[in-house]
């Protein structure tokens, strides 16, 4: 399992990687080889509001769905193109290609209630 150290996690298994305003969201290597083969994603519409936290897109996989929560508030101003008709994608890739979805922030601060990669794999050993 590979956990990328320069994102932001949340307890949920989502990722986020910062740059300025912008976040580019999706979900861990963790998340993806918990819920096996995806087989579809529904992703948010871009110029939706979100809240942090608040559900955003859902996955479905061969054995489960799951709902995808945002890390950060703001914009959604683009979301991944190629998971409608490659949802394989968020599995092969879940960190470069498999995004789901960019977010303008509207308060930067709110990843002060993110965890770092250390603390999401100390997160991980408590829980698995």
């Amino acid at each position: 399992m590979e956990i990328e150290q320069n994102l932001l996690y949340t307890k949920e298994h989502e990722w986020v990687n910062v740059e300025g305003d912008s976040a580019t969201i999706g979900i861990s290597d963790y998340a993806q080889e918990s819920l096996g083969d995806i087989t579809f994603v529904e992703v948010p519409s871009e110029g939706d509001e979100v809240e942090q936290f608040e559900q955003i897109a859902s996955v479905e996989s061969v054995k489960a769905a799951s709902d995808i929560f945002s890390p950060v508030s703001g914009k959604i101003v683009e979301v991944n193109p190629n998971l409608e008709a490659t949802p394989e994608l968020i599995n092969r890739s879940p960190y470069r290609k498999g995004w789901i979805a960019k977010i303008k922030m509207s308060d930067p601060e709110e990843t002060a209630n993110l965890m770092t990669a250390e603390e999401y794999e100390s997160f991980l050993e408590s829980t698995g």
